[in-house]
């Protein structure tokens, strides 16, 4: 064979080594990529070709269906439709061929799809019996009275935010609200130009946001629900709930004074007050003195046990880590020593999701003891028997049950000198409101209005996170979140949470 030959033949022997070789990095490497990317349309034929499981909660012994699906004659047999769409997008997300999916279509979407592992038994029945395959089916935690309660109070008064309701008992996920929300069932239409007019509509130059779930995917400052943090780190390091604090009118922080909500002294008085008489007023500077003289390591120590700074929660859609740090990398660490005075009532860079908030509070209500918040309660077959069920899971304890109940009682007091609709003779609270700065010029920039709580306060069933993003520059968790936290608590005692 002459060298030109030689030539061609060893080029054409290298590109089929590399032909071999990309053909196995697909099979092997690549095809599950493939398999799951949204633009496999083959994939979304066969998907569409079975039944996916619904999406269910339950009203007593009723249950209620959020996402199912309804047969067709065209080529995608089934047409997935939401129940109330707006009340529930926030825990259901969507399902679309052209956008893929989101909130728990997404991550249950091996059990809706059939494809999970624990289904495999039901698949090789009906390959044997001949039936058309089925999705498995989630029942989810939610309690529907709260649910529609805490939405309709956001929305009758056009409120954009979130609340979010938990069982402090077993970290159950009683309401997941966020407004202004969206109706995912166009998203889920079998028609691409249907589909592409919704998502726009929702997306493009939309300042309202109504696809962005507030309460798990946005973080916010806190304000003064924070001084809860710093109230467990001081009775956790020995005080007690009426041991004095500083009631002064002001705290100089670097160049500039860290002034009471008044403007004056906490409770009129020059010299000091009780720490639930400061919480009760939410008195500025006290805490943020408290803070400083716990120091750095206490204060962080303690907001890590309520479970800020963890960055892998999952409920199972993914929550977007609370921190006391500005960055990511910095996320539990001040970034100077003025920072303690502002972060002590939940201002400079901490920011915390509306669940995080609803953890502490709920934490502070089971006795100090952290459970791990869930919104799958158990996992159905396609007949609707059981496969799996929810199971409680402790974090450990945030904090001692005796300073716990000491905090509760200073919530109570608190909740007593809250205004608000919704209050009830009959029923103790316990709760803190917040009003948290926020823009570049804070003063004249509407704040986040906060409402925390739980429920009955000796025997707590319920505990709740409310955050408005309010328009006035007036306004106060007392004045806007109070009545929505107060409405979506009535109704999840109603309803037997």
């Amino acid at each position: 064979m002459n060298t030109p030959l030689r030539r061609v033949g060893l080029a054409m022997l290298g590109m089929v080594i590399l032909l071999l070789a990309n053909v196995t990095y697909i099979q092997i490497f690549k095809a599950d990529d493939y398999r799951k990317n949204i633009n496999n349309k083959r994939i979304a034929l066969e998907e569409y070709s079975r039944e996916r499981g619904k999406i269910l909660v339950r009203s007593g012994d009723n249950p209620e269906i959020l996402a199912t699906v309804q047969a067709t004659n065209d080529r995608l047999r089934y047409l997935r439709q939401y129940t109330n769409g707006p009340l529930y997008a926030p825990v259901t997300g969507f399902y679309s061929t052209r956008y893929g999916a989101g909130g728990l279509e997404k991550a249950e979407d091996e059990i809706l799809n059939g494809s999970d592992d624990r289904l495999f038994v039901r698949r090789l029945s009906d390959l044997i019996t001949g039936r058309d395959p089925r999705g498995g089916n989630v029942e989810l935690t939610i309690n529907p009275a709260a649910q529609t309660a805490a939405y309709q109070a956001m929305e009758s008064n056009g409120f954009k935010g979130a609340v979010v309701a938990l069982n402090p008992k077993t970290g159950e996920i009683l309401t997941m609200v966020s407004t202004p929300s969206y109706d995912p069932n166009p998203l889920s239409a079998h028609d691409g130009d249907a589909q592409e007019q919704a998502w726009n509509g929702y997306n493009k130059d939309n300042p309202a946001k109504p696809m962005l779930n507030r309460a798990i995917a946005e973080s916010y400052p806190p304000g003064s629900t924070f001084k809860l943090v710093v109230a467990a780190a001081a009775l956790e390091d020995g005080r007690t709930k009426d041991d004095p604090v500083t009631s002064t009118d002001r705290i100089a922080v670097g160049g500039s004074e860290l002034r009471n909500y008044n403007r004056g002294f906490c409770d009129n008085n020059r010299d000091s007050v009780s720490m639930t008489t400061a919480l009760a007023l939410s008195c500025n500077t006290a805490f943020a003195q408290l803070a400083h003289d716990l120091g750095d390591e206490k204060f962080l120590e303690q907001a890590e046990k309520f479970g800020i700074g963890e960055d892998n929660l999952t409920v199972p859609m993914p929550v977007v880590q609370s921190c006391v740090g500005p960055k990511p990398d910095e996320c539990m660490s001040l970034s100077d020593s003025n920072a303690i005075y502002q972060s002590a009532i939940g201002q400079r860079d901490v920011r915390l999701t509306p669940l995080q908030n609803a953890e502490i509070v709920a934490t502070i209500a089971n006795g100090g003891e952290r459970m791990r918040p869930q919104l799958v309660k158990s996992i159905l077959a396609p007949d609707l028997s059981k496969i799996s069920d929810f199971d409680t899971d402790s974090l450990g304890d945030a904090m001692s049950r005796s300073s716990a109940e000491q905090l509760r009682d200073m919530m109570v007091e608190s909740e007593a000198k809250t205004g608000g609709a919704g209050k009830r003779g009959d029923l103790v609270i316990a709760s803190k409101t917040g009003t948290a700065e926020t823009g570049n010029d804070p003063k004249n920039t509407p704040p986040f209005a906060w409402y925390v709580a739980f429920a009955p306060a000796n025997d707590p069933k319920v505990a709740v996170a409310v955050v408005v993003e309010s328009k006035d520059v007036a306004a106060t968790g007392g004045k806007l979140s109070a009545a929505v936290g107060r409405a979506t608590i009535n109704a999840a005692l109603a309803g037997g949470s």
